[in-house]
């Protein structure tokens, strides 16, 4: 089907286009070169990329806690980082908002024949043989080879995702081609094999190989979380969780500074609100 192909479309509530261009405006004011603000003219697409980062964990964050109100505003916060990415394109003449929306309609116009088109597809599955096919005809079109090797794959993995979910969409997709061991002890031992690598490095004092080797140490640690069905980002974001409720704990429970106690003073706070919270879980907020 073809990209220019224009569907009949429902109609959209006006007040929402109202309210787009009145954020397209806002921070076009915010870019003007004579009335704007210095901070945001200051901003480059490279500049602004820990804050598209970081809006997008927040939604996730408010979308995990179920809060109506907080997944409105981060939603608000990642649409801002979206629009103001467009305008500093624009400003530098290489591509505009419209032009962002007209390429993901066009997108999804074109990888769902079976609803803007005649083709048919019964059920989810056909949909995603549909979607495959269309996107192999996508890299020809761009002279790729139609499905992308698995070193692509990967790296496209590793590029598109925060590190530790990268690390084990790679293993799995490794896994999956058979680039896999045959036991969960052989995964044990590699563990061990890197943990002593990882001591080596650090009596050596060498910090690049430092580096290199925790990484392969936290490597065969998510490796290990998937041979046991674990997802280690929401095992992290467990333990950080817990770790700040539990300081804050400790805090609450302080009468004077931080830095006045013993590690054996914080110690003993730290095991006492370990069992308060065990015996009073806070609520999800």
């Amino acid at each position: 089907m073809s990209a220019a192909f224009s569907p009949t479309l429902p109609t959209v509530a006006p007040q929402i286009l109202t309210s787009l261009e009145r954020l397209v405006a806002v921070v076009g004011q915010l870019r003007d070169p004579k009335n704007g603000c210095p901070w945001d003219l200051a901003q480059t697409p490279q500049s602004l990329m820990p804050f598209v980062i970081e809006e997008a964990y927040e939604v996730v964050d408010a979308l995990a806690r179920g809060n109506t109100a907080d997944i409105a505003e981060e939603l608000g916060d990642l649409l801002l980082q979206v629009v103001l990415q467009a305008q500093v394109a624009q400003d530098q003449g290489q591509f505009d908002l419209a032009a962002v929306a007209d390429g993901i309609s066009d997108k999804l116009i074109r990888r769902h024949p079976h609803v803007f088109g005649d083709a048919d597809a019964s059920d989810a599955e056909a949909v995603k043989r549909t979607w495959q096919a269309i996107k192999a005809q996508e890299r020809a079109a761009k002279g790729l080879a139609p499905v992308a090797g698995l070193s692509e794959q990967l790296a496209k993995a590793g590029r598109t995702n925060p590190p530790l979910a990268a690390a084990m969409e790679i293993s799995k997709q490794a896994g999956g081609a058979g680039f896999e061991w045959n036991t969960v002890e052989e995964v044990w031992g590699k563990f061990e094999e890197e943990l002593g690598e990882f001591r080596e490095a650090i009596a050596e004092s060498d910090q690049a190989q430092q580096q290199a080797e925790i990484g392969d140490l936290l490597f065969t640690v998510v490796n290990l979380a998937r041979w046991y069905g674990l997802d280690p980002s929401a095992a992290l974001t467990g333990t950080n969780r817990r770790f700040v409720q539990r300081f804050e704990q400790v805090e609450a429970a302080l009468e004077k500074p931080l830095s006045d106690y013993s590690v054996e003073e914080l110690e003993a706070f730290w095991q006492a609100a370990k069992r308060k919270l065990a015996q009073n879980p806070p609520k999800a907020q």
